[in-house]
C-alpha cells in the first residue's frame, strides 16, 4: 500500500477519533500511579468488542503509545512511576522537577518520546515485511521453536530470580492447558463445566491478571498521590526550554531509539527493559556519568526515547510470528484472534490493509500525543488530585462488566476474581506477570505445533532439528536455556558463598 491510502485509511474520522480518544485516555491512565499501560489497554478490550479490527488495533496502540509517555508525570510530581518503562530514569526527573522545572522536566520527556516512537514505526515498518518473507516457509517445527523461544526469552527478562520466572511461566502454561486436549479431544481440569471446555477465555484473563491485580495490590499499599509545595515555571517558557534541550540531545534519542526498537522487538523484553539498558548504555558513554540519579536531563531523554520506540518494536514478532513482544501485544494478539485473525506471515498478504493500518495508527498516535501529551503536562497537577476512592471502585466495576459482556456468562467474573487473586499473590511472592501472560497466549500455539510435528515424525524428536531454519532456532533456544541454567546456577552457588 502506498502512503496516500494508509493515511486515508488513518483520517478517517471514525479511525481519527479513536485514536483521538484513546491519545487522552491512556494519557489519563498513564499518569496515575499503579495503573499501567498494560491495565489500560486491558480495560480497554471489552470495548473493542464492538469495534472492527482496524478500529480496535487503532485504540490499542494509541492507548499504549501515551500511556506509556504518561507514566513520566507521576514519576516526576511525585517520584512514583506512573508505568514500570518510567523507573529506570524517575529519580532523574523527580530532582529536576524539585529544582523548579517540572514542566521542563515533562515536555523534554514528551519530545524525546514522539520521537523515539516515530523512528520505532519507521524502523517497524521497514522490517516487518521483510521478516514476513522469511517467515512464510516457516513449518510446525519453525513454529514451535519460535513460541518456545518467546516463553524462554519471557523467563530470561522477566526479573532477577530465575526460579520465579519459571514459575510464573508454569502458571500460565497450567492456565492454558484447561480445555478440550487438541490431541484426543479429551476435556481438562474443567471440572464439569461447560463454559470451560473452549478454554480460559483470553479477555477476562487479562482483566484479572492486569486489571484487579493492580487494584488489589494498590488497596493493600493504600498509597496516596498527593502533592505537595511544587513550583511550576510558566507553560510556554517551559516549552522553549525543552526544545533547546531537546535539540542539543539528537544523537541520544536516535541512538536510544533505535536500540529501544530491536529490544522491544525480543519477546517478552517490553518498554520498561529498553528504558534500562537506554540508560544504563547512556550513562556508559556520557560525559558525567556521575550526574545520573542526580537530575540528570541526558538519562530522561534517553529513557524516554528507548520505551517508546519498543512499544512498536514490540509489534514486530506479533505480527510476522504471531508471538507476543510483549503483555501489550499479547493482549492485542488475543483481540486479532477474537476478529478472527491470526497475526503471523500471512496477515501481510491476507490482511494489508489492518497491517499498514497500525503503522499509520502508530504514527498519528505520536503526533496526537504532542497534543494530549501536552494538555495532561498542563494540567498534571489537576489529573493527580482525582480521588482514588473514586477512581478504583470504578475501574473494578468497569472490569467486571467488561468480562461479562464479552463472554455473556457469569463464568466470566469468576474468572477474572481467580486469577485476580492469583495474580495478587504471585506479586506478592515477587514473581513477575509477564511470563505468565506469554504462558496464556503461547500455550496452545506450543501445544499444537509440538503435536502436529510428533504426528509427522513419529515421535522422532530429531526431526525438530531436521530443517536448517528449524535447527537454527532451536540451538538458539537451546542455548537461552543454557544460559537461563547457568545464571540460575550462579545465583544459588554466588548466594551460598556470601552467606558463608
Amino acid at each position: 500500500m502506498d502512503l496516500l491510502a494508509i493515511f486515508t485509511i488513518v483520517l478517517d474520522p471514525r479511525i481519527l477519533g479513536t485514536i483521538l480518544l484513546c491519545t487522552l485516555y491512556g494519557a489519563f491512565v498513564g499518569a496515575m500511579p499503579g495503573l499501567t499501560a498494560t491495565m489500560a489497554v486491558a480495560l480497554l478490550v471489552p470495548f473493542t468488542w464492538f469495534m472492527d479490527p482496524v478500529q480496535a488495533a487503532a485504540a490499542i496502540v494509541a492507548t499504549t503509545t501515551t500511556a506509556i509517555f504518561a507514566g513520566d508525570i507521576s514519576g516526576a510530581l511525585l517520584k512514583i512511576p506512573g508505568t514500570p518503562a518510567s523507573a529506570a530514569y524517575v529519580e532523574d526527573s523527580f530532582r529536576l522537577s524539585q529544582t523548579g522545572k517540572p514542566r521542563t522536566t515533562l515536555f523534554t520527556s514528551l519530545f524525546a518520546s514522539v520521537c523515539g516512537g516515530v523512528i520505532g514505526v519507521a524502523i517497524l515498518a521497514y522490517a516487518t515485511p521483510q521478516l514476513a518473507q522469511l517467515s512464510r516457509s516457516f513449518s510446525s517445527d519453525e513454529a514451535f521453536w519460535l513460541a518456545t523461544l518467546g516463553l524462554s526469552c519471557a523467563v530470561f527478562v522477566g526479573g532477577p530470580s530465575v526460579p520465579r520466572n519459571f514459575a510464573s511461566l508454569f502458571i500460565g502454561l497450567a492456565v492454558a492447558t484447561i480445555g478440550i486436549d487438541v490431541a484426543v479431544g479429551h476435556p481438562r481440569y474443567t471440572f464439569g463445566v461447560m463454559e470451560l471446555y473452549d478454554g480460559i477465555n483470553f479477555i477476562p484473563a487479562m482483566i484479572g491478571i492486569f486489571a484487579l491485580s493492580e487494584l488489589l495490590r494498590n488497596a493493600a499499599l493504600g498509597r496516596q498521590t498527593r502533592l505537595g509545595k511544587l513550583v511550576v515555571e510558566p507553560l510556554f517558557s517551559a516549552i522553549r526550554a525543552a526544545w533547546r534541550e531537546f535539540r542539543t540531545r539528537w544523537k541520544n534519542v536516535i541512538r536510544s531509539a533505535s536500540g529501544g526498537t530491536v529490544i522491544g522487538a525480543l519477546p517478552g523484553a517490553g518498554a520498561d527493559v529498553a528504558a534500562w539498558i537506554a540508560y544504563a548504555v547512556s550513562r556508559r558513554f556520557s560525559k558525567t556519568p556521575e550526574a545520573y540519579g542526580r537530575g540528570h536531563v541526558e538519562g530522561v531523554v534517553d529513557g524516554g526515547a528507548a520505551n517508546n520506540a519498543a512499544v512498536a518494536g514490540a509489534w514486530t514478532p506479533a505480527l510476522v510470528f504471531g508471538i507476543p513482544g510483549d503483555s501489550v501485544t499479547a493482549i492485542a494478539i488475543g483481540v486479532l484472534m477474537m476478529k478472527g485473525l491470526t497475526p503471523g506471515p500471512d496477515i501481510f498478504a491476507n490482511d494489508t490493509v489492518l497491517v499498514y493500518t497500525i503503522f499509520g495508527s502508530f504514527f498519528m498516535a505520536n503526533v496526537l500525543m504532542l497534543l494530549t501529551g501536552g494538555l495532561v503536562v498542563a494540567l498534571a497537577t489537576q489529573v493527580l488530585r482525582v480521588p482514588r476512592a473514586v477512581l478504583m471502585p470504578l475501574i473494578l466495576l468497569l472490569s467486571m462488566i467488561g468480562g461479562y459482556a464479552i463472554t455473556g456468562s457469569v463464568i466470566a467474573i469468576w474468572i477474572i476474581l481467580a486469577l485476580g487473586l492469583l495474580a495478587s499473590g504471585m506479586i506478592w511472592a515477587g514473581m513477575p506477570l509477564a511470563p505468565a501472560i506469554l504462558g496464556i497466549v503461547l500455550g496452545r500455539i506450543v501445544e499444537d505445533n509440538f503435536m502436529v510435528s510428533m504426528m509427522k515424525s513419529r515421535g522422532d524428536l530429531t526431526e525438530f532439528f531436521a530443517r536448517d531454519t528449524a535447527a537454527v532456532l532451536g540451538t538458539l533456544t537451546l542455548l537461552v536455556w543454557a544460559a537461563l541454567l547457568l545464571r540460575a546456577g550462579w545465583s544459588f552457588f554466588g548466594n551460598r558463598t556470601s552467606s558463608k
